[in-house]
């Protein structure tokens, strides 16, 4: 890619009781990397799932693609434990991280696809994912060296207080507004493709289209049902197991948890007006304008 591009640079350290952003530092990239970014819960397991259609073409029954494609600054398992099979991979990796961009080695010779959702929808799905972890991870984490306070279970089963906290916390694991700013900034580098989850349900075909030609996949136009097949919400909810960190062993209720509804809009019933306009103004007000309309709705002027 070209000289004259500005690449973003690691300013700082993000590490605390989930990730550690230390693990990307002497990370020894591929020519063709690619990098599957998100907050947390806005698509992410979704979009590993395509990608793994277009790297294997479409040959994924019975593949463990939640194990295929790690999750690299998580801190279970610790990296000395998970980068052997990382660097062990011959096929094209897929990787996965949550953190913003500015705590993130970013490399030009990989492809970034970045995942966003309506806030409201992400701690909707949050609350599941958050309320159905077993102790596997929270003593898992508690064991590792203290980096800060540690993941608890939520305090509440009221989705309504359960988005409040999320909301005045600006989320119960990490902060949500500066991750979506700092990838919205970067939008325009020609490594970087953004994709909004509501855009990717009304035109799932389209979208894994766009995401094949900007990872430079040439489609095997006979395996192409297949992989939409195997990218569908039906065939992941059977088959949770592949697809869930773990196989689904760290939630209460195994795999079928973690995929759970796959869909927005369900804190339409449940946020009183107040909620929504204090939402609104503070998206406006943390990400400019054209960011919190896109974040909302998926339209975007630009990249």
């Amino acid at each position: 890619m070209g000289d004259s591009v500005e690449w973003p640079k690691k300013t700082r350290e993000f590490r605390c009781a989930v990730f550690d952003s230390t693990y990307w530092n002497d990370f020894d990239f591929r020519d063709d990397d690619i990098i599957i970014s998100t907050y947390a819960k806005a698509g992410t397991t979704w979009v590993q799932q395509i990608i793994a259609q277009f790297v294997f073409n479409g040959e994924t029954e019975g593949m463990p693609v939640g194990e295929i494609s790690p999750w690299l600054d998580f801190r279970l398992p610790p990296l000395e434990v998970k980068l052997p099979a990382i660097l062990a991979r011959k096929h094209r990796r897929f990787l996965k991280t949550h953190l913003p961009v500015d705590a993130l080695v970013f490399s030009p010779k990989a492809k970034y696809i970045y995942i966003a959702r309506d806030g409201r929808d992400v701690a909707w799905s949050c609350y599941n994912h958050h309320y159905y972890l077993n102790d596997i991870v929270y003593d898992g984490l508690k064991a590792l060296p203290y980096l800060g306070p540690h993941w608890e279970r939520p305090r509440t089963n009221n989705l309504r207080e359960y988005y409040l906290d999320w909301f005045n916390g600006d989320g119960p694991w990490w902060p949500f507004w500066e991750n979506i700013r700092t990838w919205w900034e970067i939008r325009d580098l020609p490594n970087v493709h953004l994709v909004h989850y509501q855009n990717l349900n009304d035109d799932m075909e389209g979208g894994m289209r766009e995401m094949a030609a900007f990872l430079d996949f040439e489609i095997d136009e006979s395996k192409w049902d297949l992989m939409v097949e195997h990218r569908g919400f039906d065939y992941m909810k059977d088959n949770a197991t592949l697809s869930t960190p773990l196989g689904g062993a760290i939630f209460d209720g195994g795999a079928k948890v973690f995929i759970n509804k796959g869909v927005n809009g369900r804190w339409r019933d449940t946020l009183i007006q107040e909620d929504n306009e204090a939402y609104e103004t503070r998206a406006r007000e943390e990400l400019g304008a054209d960011c919190a309309h896109w974040l909302a709705t998926g339209e975007c002027s630009g990249k």
